[in-house]
């Protein structure tokens, strides 16, 4: 257990600064709010439209889309690396992999899911 001391000693001590120096701010701060202050920033331009406006589905078919194929590169990078060490197995997995891919990449073309309205 006396391992653990300098450690807890370290969490003490960080705790304690950000709790000291947070104090110190809230004291010594300014705190001058007022009106253009406290409005919505947003890429410097003011806010038009409540925030809790409705997204089209569209929106989220996309995203989960781009997720999909994106993960196709966490896959496709480990087995170019290894290419020569799989041999003529892995490159037929990659290739049965990669029609699958292609082919659900086909059918949400043909079902419009890529087209915007």
């Amino acid at each position: 257990m006396t391992g653990y001391i300098p450690i807890l000693m370290m969490v003490s001590a960080a705790i304690g600064l950000g709790l000291l120096l947070y104090g110190l701010f809230k004291v010594l701060g300014p705190h001058r709010p007022n009106a253009e202050k406290l409005t919505t920033y947003e890429s410097g331009m003011t806010p038009v439209r409540s925030a809790h406006e409705r997204f089209s589905v569209k929106y989220y078919m996309v995203a989960v889309l781009f997720i999909l194929f994106d993960i196709e590169v966490v896959f496709l990078y480990p087995w170019a690396v290894n290419f020569q060490a799989l041999g003529l197995f892995g490159y037929v997995e990659m290739v049965l992999f990669i029609i699958i891919l292609f082919a659900g990449y086909f059918y949400i073309y043909k079902k419009g899911a890529l087209q915007w309205d």
